[in-house]
């Protein structure tokens, strides 16, 4: 049994579908298809909720927009009506919900809000596949995995979604599975989401949870490469990753793959394919227990978006561990993310992701205990195996504010 996941890019068109249920057909194993939403979709969902919960006039405009794209892929896909009532229930339980008033938490009205972009496109897409003779099962992933209710970043209860995913994906009523990526739902049945880009997130579980012999992303590059090639012209392609070399590139903000999911494959010893779905015969890289030294070129990775924090006690005293304590306990209050740390006698710097609002109260918050000072608008660099010439391409025309340096690793705040 394979778990395969599928993200917005491959799934954004009618054209792309298709190509989704040819690679299917390549492979006739036992299946679970981990599905996101459709193209951008989740971006526009994000500023739909926005919108509504600010109860601003355009709500109304975006939902139109949202569904007259999936109704354009619906058209070019040849479905019929009579098998789109899931469909349909979905987009009037969404139009439903905006009718309402919102309530005072805007993470809560996310979750339940941008959860339709994956409901939605598995919906579509499992009846596509049923009209294409691959005979699937549309599964609603929120009665299978349970967590906590940290919402927009939730919190997996392993031993609920354990019990509740064997019984649900049994293989018994079907070989084929279809479902979302990104969601879940607390013990009382509200939707939750794992953090964007979570779908990698929840093929990794359901591949750990379900012993399956391996789990492929799809994706449209050629595998995991040495650099975004947005950002890079001259990329590379790794062969192979080990699962302690994949987890430092997706926690320093690699894209190809979401931080939290070498974890449970790594656990269970279970491979991790990244494939490109224009060329399904290639290989890819494969992410897996490596027994030798890998021998690998300069990886770059830029983390944009990033505030740098420096604070000093008011006092000109030492930074020890109650400053620490008491910044950190703010930063958890706040779910501040904290990718950099460098700290000095009188200093202690950060490097954060720039929250979309709450900087400014955070600074002033700050300051009841220390001078600040503060950047935005900056790039993190990570250079994994670096190396002069790396370092010289990546400081070129920029200004370097702050700087790290391990065996393997350099770390590099730029604007």
């Amino acid at each position: 049994m394979k778990i395969f996941k599928f993200g917005g890019a491959s799934v954004s068109s009618a054209s792309a579908i298709q190509n989704v249920a040819s690679i299917i057909e390549l492979f006739p194993d036992k299946k679970v298809i981990v599905v996101s939403a459709m193209g951008n979709t989740t971006n526009e969902l994000e500023t739909l909720v926005k919108s509504y919960f600010k109860r601003g006039k355009g709500t109304d405009d975006i939902f139109q927009k949202i569904k007259d794209y999936h109704a354009r892929i619906i058209a070019d896909l040849n479905l019929e009506d009579a098998d789109l009532g899931l469909v349909n229930q979905l987009f009037a339980e969404l139009k439903k919900r905006l009718s309402g008033s919102p309530s005072l938490n805007f993470d809560y009205e996310y979750d339940q809000t941008v959860c339709y972009g994956e409901l939605i496109s598995t919906a579509i897409i499992s009846v596509f596949l049923n009209k294409r003779g691959l005979k699937n099962r549309w599964m609603d992933i929120r009665q299978s995995l349970r967590t906590d209710e940290t919402h927009r970043e939730a919190i997996v209860d392993y031993k609920w979604s354990e019990m509740l995913i064997n019984n649900n994906f049994n293989f018994q009523d079907a070989g084929l599975y279809v479902t979302q990526g990104f969601i879940g739902s607390t013990t009382t049945n509200q939707t939750t989401t794992l953090g964007r880009e979570g779908s990698d997130f929840t093929a990794a579980i359901l591949g750990n949870l379900l012993n399956a012999e391996s789990v492929t992303i799809w994706k449209n590059v050629p595998g995991v490469l040495n650099a975004d090639p947005v950002d890079f012209p001259d990329t590379v392609k790794l062969e192979e990753l080990s699962y302690k070399e994949a987890i430092e590139l997706a926690y320093s903000g690699a894209k190809v793959i979401h931080p939290k999911t070498i974890k449970p494959l790594r656990n269970k010893r279970i491979p991790l394919l990244v494939r490109p779905f224009d060329f399904p015969d290639q290989a890819g890289t494969m992410i897996h227990d490596v027994d030798h030294q890998l021998d690998l070129v300069p990886v770059y990775i830029l983390k944009k978006n990033q505030a740098l924090i420096t604070l000093s006690p008011s006092d000109f005293s030492f930074i020890g561990i109650d400053q620490l304590s008491e910044v950190f306990s703010l930063f958890k209050k706040r779910r501040v993310k904290v990718n950099l740390i460098q700290q000095s006698a009188i200093d202690l710097s950060l490097c954060i992701d720039e929250p979309e609002v709450g900087l400014e109260s955070l600074v002033v918050e700050l300051r009841k205990e220390f001078d600040v000072l503060y950047n935005t608008g900056l790039i993190l660099a990570t250079i994994r195996f670096y190396n002069d010439e790396a370092l010289g391409k990546m400081k070129h025309n920029r200004q370097v504010f702050l700087e790290q340096k391990s065996r393997r690793t350099a770390r590099l705040v730029l604007k």
